[in-house]
């Protein structure tokens, strides 16, 4: 079976969401189970990767209009699966973020950009690109790849195409002037192709034209179909739910392991939890709270806005700290928040502390030091961190939603008993629910025992990408079974 992957970012090529994350760890997983898979990106400027290290496709055939465009090839040796990097006018030639500029406005420039990497990949995928590899199937992710099976279908490319939804937050939205640019017939400019309430969508060419669909948790699938969480586009994912699948995404257990992480002053597993004490306290010295063994420490590593609930968080810290607890903040977004945060930290010193922006070093030692994590997120797709928190027996407090409603078993007497329960659900998502829930944490906390029994299950877990993979496997034979028979 040979796929081609595609997608706007893989880490640790270039990231800035869980996108990256799943581009980087699903592809290989996919390899080990004897898939052929091949991963199209664009060489963004600021790729993690030494120039040196690439090999150019001398045989490539760009698609008309694109002779400026190049291929390159990073080896399998280097990410686990062979990596084609598309070289391009408004990717290769500007540092930065993917998809904004300095002020955080989207690039002009986007659907072009993002337009040049779906005919490339059309091209590939009907082995019309002067390479000697076709594939059987295309994998494409969120609305930078939406015009994908556009292009196949204006091609008339057989392949089937399962587009994967992210995060349907994200549209990819422009004027319909647009279709003229990108060299689209207007006709799709239309409610039953890419039309959303006057603009163009993006990612409507995925939901309305690929073979199948699938989202990143089981929850969110059955979320994105309600008008709460639709987008405005839940009608047309319940038409197409008999292809919609939930597949819940994996993590790098290599990278995330308590055992062996690099990152870590000391080390420690499920039966041995030794080193989680000491990486504790050395925690609370890094982030200049107080030492303190027998307090309980809470973590929290996100984008500093509405959607990850930390103004739920704001509006209780005295309640919190009146518990007490102390509480390690990780995290960048809105000035508001940022200076909300930032204040808490200076009034309430030696139980509240925080870093302002991403440092991945620390996100494990936050991950690994705490007692419990919270991620109260009014809604979350997948989620990754509380699938870290699990591997590292830091049992996550999480809002009743998405990834979180999937990955987390609350902890009940009953739960508890059957040695099932590995952390703690909450809803609605509000500060009084999520205060209630800390509280009822802590007192699971104080018996030793329980807690060590939670502890154990949440690190028993197995959120291994192959898992995610053998679902996913799963699909795309579904795909070329249905191809094959009509």
């Amino acid at each position: 079976m040979k796929v081609l992957f595609v997608a706007s970012e893989m880490a640790p090529l270039i990231k800035t969401g869980g996108l990256a994350d799943v581009a980087g760890g699903l592809p290989a997983a996919l390899a080990a189970l004897g898939v052929d898979v091949r991963v199209l990106i664009p060489a963004y400027h600021d790729l993690a990767s030494p120039r040196k290290s690439w090999k150019p496709e001398s045989r490539f055939s760009p698609p008309p209009g694109m002779a400026d465009c190049q291929l390159h090839i990073l080896p399998a040796k280097v990410l686990g699966v062979p990596v084609w990097l598309l070289d391009s006018p408004g990717f290769s030639d500007r540092p930065g973020n993917p998809y904004l500029d300095e002020g955080g406005r989207d690039w002009p420039d986007n659907a072009q950009r993002f337009n040049r990497l779906c005919r490339v990949a059309a091209r590939l995928a009907a082995g019309r690109a002067g390479l000697s590899w076709k594939p059987d199937l295309v994998h494409a992710n969120d609305w930078q790849t939406g015009l994908i099976p556009v292009w196949m279908l204006l091609e008339r490319v057989a392949q089937p195409v399962l587009f994967t939804i992210h995060n349907l937050q994200y549209r990819g939205d422009f004027p319909p002037g647009i279709l003229n640019e990108l060299g689209l017939p207007f006709w799709l400019h239309h409610a039953d192709a890419l039309e959303f309430y006057g603009q163009t969508s993006l990612i409507k060419g995925g939901l309305v034209f690929a073979d199948a669909l699938s989202t990143v948790s089981p929850t969110y699938a059955e979320e994105i179909q309600t008008p709460a969480l639709g987008e405005g586009l839940d009608g047309l994912l319940r038409h197409r739910r008999a292809v919609l699948h939930g597949v819940l995404n994996g993590i790098d257990t290599a990278l995330w392991d308590p055992v062996g992480d690099p990152h870590l002053p000391a080390h420690y597993d499920a039966d041995d939890l030794t080193g989680k004490a000491a990486i504790k306290r050395a925690l609370q010295a890094e982030m200049g709270l107080t030492v303190q063994a027998d307090i309980p420490l809470l973590g929290f590593i996100a984008r500093l806005v509405p959607q990850k609930g930390i103004d739920l968080i704001l509006d209780i810290l005295p309640e919190l700290v009146r518990l007490p607890v102390q509480l390690a903040f990780l995290g960048s977004g809105m000035p508001e928040l940022e200076a909300r945060l930032q204040q808490a930290c200076a009034q309430l010193p030696g139980y509240v502390a925080c870093r302002i922006g991403f440092d991945e070093r620390l996100a494990h030692r936050i991950e690994a030091g705490c007692d419990l994590f919270l991620m109260p997120s009014r809604f979350e797709p997948c989620g990754l961190n509380q699938l870290y928190s699990l591997r590292y027996g830091t049992p996550p407090i999480v809002h009743r939603c998405g990834g979180l409603a999937d990955s987390v078993i609350d902890t009940t007497p009953a739960t508890l008993a059957a040695g099932t329960a590995t952390g703690f659900q909450f809803a609605p998502a509000t500060a009084s629910s999520l205060l209630d829930t800390v509280r009822r944490a802590l007192n699971y906390y104080k018996q030793k025992d329980q807690w060590h029994k939670l502890v154990h299950a949440a690190m028993a877990q197995d959120f291994s990408w192959t898992n995610s993979a053998r679902l996913y496997h799963t699909i795309y034979q579904q795909l070329l079974r249905r191809g094959s028979s009509n």
